[in-house]
C-alpha cells in the first residue's frame, strides 16, 4: 500500500506556521491606535491551530487510518478495507524524523504490521511479521515456513474464492497457520498465533534468510501474490509505523470492485 503525498510534512508545517503566527501576535508590542480588528491571518491561525495540533498528536502518537489497495494480505485484509493502525504499539516516535522517544512494546511474530517500504520509505506497506531479529527463516518449495529449524504447523481450512492474475474467479486452498510467538511450533500452546492464508496451485521458489539484529522478516498472507521480504529482504526497526487493529470501513471503488461492504466493518486484524 502506498502514500506518495507526504501528508505528515504538510500537517507539521501548517501547525508550526499557525503556532508561530499566534506567538508573534501574542508577544508583539501593542499600538495605542489599534482599531481592535483582528488581522485575517491571526483569525485563521486561532481557528486552525488547535485542530491541526490535535490531528498531529493523534495521527503521530495514537492511531492513523490506512486503506488497503492490493490483495497481498487476502484473506485477512481485502482490497478496499480501511484499517486503523495503532501508532504507539511499538513505541512513540516523533513525526517526520521517526525518532523513538518512548518504548512501549515490541513486535511479535504474527503481528500485522504497517511499515515504511525499505526500497522507498515514502510508501507504506502492510504485511505479517514472520521473523524476529536473529531468526533463521526457511521458505520451502511446497510453501511452508520453517523458523529456527522448527516447521510451522498448518491445517487445511477449505477453499477461498479469489481472482487470478488476469481477473478470473478461482478457488484456491485456504490454510490455518500457527506461528510460534516464542520459538515453539506447538499449536496447542497459548502463545501460538493462528491466522488464515491462501496458496495458489503449484510450487514456489525456496529460500533461506538470517534476520539481522534490528530488522524483521515480513510476508503477505496471499503467499503467491505478495511483494515481501522474500524479494527485498528485511525491514529495519526504525521503519515500523504501527500495528493493524481492525477494519473500520470497506469500500472498493476500483474497476470490478465490490463497492461498500458492511460485513467488513469491525473485523479484527489477526
Amino acid at each position: 500500500m502506498g502514500v506518495h503525498l507526504n501528508l505528515e510534512v504538510i500537517l507539521v508545517c501548517l501547525t508550526l506556521f499557525t503556532g508561530i503566527v499566534l506567538l508573534y501576535y501574542f508577544f508583539a508590542p501593542k499600538k495605542d491606535d489599534e482599531s481592535g480588528e483582528v488581522p485575517l491571518l491571526l483569525d485563521y491561525s486561532r481557528s486552525f491551530f488547535p485542530i491541526l495540533l490535535i490531528v498531529i498528536v493523534v495521527r503521530s502518537f495514537v492511531a492513523e487510518p490506512f486503506r488497503i489497495p492490493s490483495g497481498s494480505m487476502i484473506p485477512t485484509l481485502e482490497i478496499g478495507d480501511f484499517i486503523l493502525v495503532k501508532k504507539y504499539a511499538y513505541g512513540v516516535r516523533l513525526p517526520i524524523t521517526y525518532k523513538k522517544i518512548l518504548d512501549i512494546g515490541e513486535p511479535e511474530r504474527g503481528d500485522v504490521v504497517v511499515f515504511r517500504y525499505p526500497p522507498d520509505p515514502k510508501i507504506n506497506y502492510i504485511k505479517r511479521l514472520i521473523g524476529l531479529p536473529g531468526d533463521k527463516i526457511r521458505w520451502t518449495a511446497d510453501k511452508k515456513i520453517i523458523i529456527n529449524d522448527k516447521p510451522v504447523i498448518y491445517e487445511n481450512d477449505g477453499e477461498y474464492l479469489t481472482k487470478d492474475r488476469i481477473g478470473r474467479d478461482i478457488n484456491v486452498s485456504q490454510l490455518k497457520e500457527f506461528l510460534p510467538v516464542n520459538n515453539s511450533a506447538n499449536k496447542s500452546e497459548e502463545n501460538s498465533v493462528e491466522h488464515k492464508l491462501i496458496n495458489f496451485p503449484g510450487f514456489s521458489q525456496a529460500g533461506e534468510w538470517q534476520v539481522p539484529e534490528g530488522h524483521y522478516f515480513m510476508m503477505g498472507d496471499n503467499r503467491d501474490n505478495s511483494s515481501d521480504s522474500r524479494f527485498w529482504k528485511f525491514v529495519p526497526e526504525q521503519n515500523l509505523v504501527g500495528k493493524a487493529s481492525f477494519v473500520w470501513m470497506h469500500w472498493d471503488w476500483s474497476d470490478g470492485g465490490d463497492g461498500f461492504k458492511g460485513s467488513r466493518i469491525g473485523a479484527s486484524v489477526d
